[in-house]
């Protein structure tokens, strides 16, 4: 006679315990979830404004480097066109060509960053803006950056784009 007698501790889990599982499961993730999401939007903030200062950075070895002012397109910080083409004022290789973009807009990191060239005197480009808004408000970033040509990170958490006018970034 093969058959034994099966006692409790054979039978496994009752359908009762698998749920107070499932349940407790289900406590720890509705805690985790929004802390990963909020860590997330922080890590994609800090992204942006370090990106600002890479893009400030890099229109001021512009300005230097080829003597026209800055740049007068986002996209002119980035590699040559052709790849393995020699570097020039419209293909500088100072950034990657993410950051760079096409023409005056890029993204990175849940933000999209958009170039405005300021006033032209003499054939240079005096001044500049960039701006870093969240391509989704709430789900990639809260809050909105601007740097200009004075290396002045600026930001507005109150939903609108960020200026000139708006408080620098502390820290």
């Amino acid at each position: 006679m093969g058959w034994k007698m099966m006692n409790k501790q054979d039978r496994g889990f009752t359908l009762i315990e698998l749920l107070i599982v499932i349940a407790i499961i289900l406590v720890i993730a509705a805690i985790a979830i929004p802390n990963l999401l909020r860590s997330r939007i922080a890590a994609n903030q800090a992204s942006a404004v370090s990106s600002l200062r890479t893009l400030n950075t890099a229109e001021v070895t512009y300005a230097t480097t080829y003597n026209v002012g800055y740049s007068a397109q986002l996209s002119y910080l980035g590699p040559p066109s052709p790849a393995g083409a020699a570097v020039n004022s419209t293909g500088a290789g100072i950034v990657d060509s993410v950051l760079a973009g096409t023409s005056n807009t890029s993204e990175k990191s849940g933000y999209q960053f958009t170039y405005s060239p300021g006033t032209i005197a003499d054939g240079k480009v005096m001044n500049f803006g960039i701006r870093a808004d969240p391509v989704s408000r709430g789900i990639t970033g809260q809050n909105s950056y601007y740097v200009d040509e004075s290396g002045v990170i600026r930001q507005n958490a109150s939903g609108a784009q960020a200026t000139a006018a708006d408080s620098p970034l502390a820290g």
